[in-house]
């Protein structure tokens, strides 16, 4: 019994070692892989994402024109909803306007704007009882409420966000709001407001427009509780996706041969109904090629719609596309794609060079090319163009399958280093059974 014992004991021991070894050598694993890289500097600190939410509540936001329910009602619904979804790094505030004042006093009404809820880490809880209170009470100063709001943000690196929920057009101009608009977009410091209109008549559509246009943001014109809550929460989100870089802004034109040459980074621009933007991006041999678009829908759509992101050459042949479409009300749509100038097969155009080693490995002009097959319901307005923003990479080329090892891609990389991996251990196993087997005669 003792001698049956002993082979069996040496023999998981030995195919344990072996399971390592071979699984360290065949996949090529580090012994010590949890260990962290020597040098290692932590990233430096980013800046949180911050959102300010500007909240109408002068006295029309009584109205009862939302399914049956007061437009102070769903706003407030909504905006519990989006205070319970807040991620929590996010910095969020409140700032009210027209809530205090009751009276008839222009000048006095005129300067009733708040701090509901400084920007900062949200105590979910306050800010919601914060937002029961609401009473729609007075005038509407839209344009001192974004000075507010801009105020209440900072000035920063990164891109932050006001998100103004209104169901009228301003009634204190002046300060006129679009021309306040205009007027933080010109200072530089990275604000994008995005407007959500409760109301529908042409005045207050067409500021609310001038407002998101003037500083890159969105118009959202709600119907419905549900929609409010669902872009509100978007546009928090977005805030969380690009809160680390800021949008260049850039105007793609209708030919790649005077298009805008784009480096790496997320660039902003604008795109009307069923328009192609051009843009170029320079690729070096070697390179891939990233690139992603995303397309606001930011006012009412037909049914059937989509957009395509294409690289072209500079001579127009298609290399590669990405394309996204949707027969229903969404407020985004979004498509990608990846090229490397190891996929070409001529059609692109090197760039001149001069040096010797350029001309070895000339950059390639690859043209990104956006549309979009959208159009405006009737009564909507066409301008200005639906925001789009462009995030463009470009990294080392990934191998392609006809360069892996022995022909094969990585699956059967894997395949073959089990099989072998099976072959050793059933080879072992073999002659260990040989040996017990000539002991137990022996014996």
């Amino acid at each position: 019994m003792n001698t049956g014992r002993r082979p069996q004991t040496r023999f998981g021991s030995l195919l344990a070692a072996l399971a390592i070894t071979g699984a360290s050598l065949l996949l090529g694993v580090p012994a010590h892989a949890d260990e962290p890289t020597a040098g290692a500097t932590p990233a430096a600190p980013k800046e949180a994402p911050r959102v300010d939410l500007v909240l109408d509540v002068s006295g029309s936001m009584t109205a009862t024109d939302i399914q049956g329910k007061s437009r102070i009602s769903v706003a407030q619904q909504s905006l519990n909803e989006v205070i319970d979804a807040l991620p929590a790094e996010t910095e969020f505030g409140i700032r009210t306007l027209g809530a205090t004042y009751p009276g008839n006093d222009k000048n006095v009404g005129c300067q009733d704007t708040k701090v509901l809820f400084p920007v900062g880490r949200t105590n979910k809880v306050e800010a919601k009882t914060a937002v029961a209170t609401l009473r729609p009470t007075g005038w509407t100063p839209m344009g001192l409420a974004l000075r507010g709001a801009a105020q209440d943000l900072g000035k920063g690196e990164t891109t932050r966000r006001v998100v103004l929920i209104t169901d009228g057009e301003d009634t204190c101009t002046p300060p006129d709001p679009c021309d306040v608009a205009r007027e933080l977009a010109a200072q530089g410091i990275h604000l994008v407001v995005d407007t959500l209109g409760l109301a529908h008549d042409d005045k207050t559509r067409q500021q609310l427009l001038c407002i998101a246009n003037a500083t890159g943001g969105t118009y959202t014109d709600v119907r419905t509780p549900q929609q409010l809550t669902d872009k509100v929460k978007q546009l928090v989100d977005r805030t969380n996706d690009t809160y680390t870089v800021a949008p260049v802004k850039t105007a793609g034109t209708d030919k790649c041969e005077n298009a805008p040459v784009l480096a790496p980074g997320v660039y902003s621009d604008r795109e009307k109904f069923s328009e192609h933007r051009v843009y170029k991006v320079p690729v070096k041999s070697g390179q891939e090629l990233r690139a992603s678009v995303s397309v606001s829908l930011d006012r009412a759509v037909n049914r059937d719609y989509g957009v395509l992101l294409q690289a072209t050459s500079a001579a127009g042949q298609e290399l590669v596309r990405g394309t996204d479409a949707g027969s229903s009300r969404t407020d985004v749509v979004s498509t990608g794609l990846r090229w490397s100038t190891d996929d070409s097969k001529g059609y692109v155009t090197a760039s001149p060079s001069t040096s010797t080693k350029d001309k070895e490995k000339p950059d390639t002009t690859v043209c990104l090319v956006v549309s979009n097959s959208a159009s405006p319901q009737t009564g909507v307005q066409a301008d200005p163009g639906m925001p789009l923003e462009l995030t463009v990479d470009l990294t080392a080329a990934s191998p392609s399958p006809e360069g892996a090892a022995m022909g094969l891609g990585r699956g059967w990389i894997l395949l073959l280093t089990l099989t072998l991996a099976g072959l050793l251990f059933g080879l072992v196993f073999g002659w260990i059974a040989r040996w017990r087997i000539s002991v137990w005669r022996e014996n």
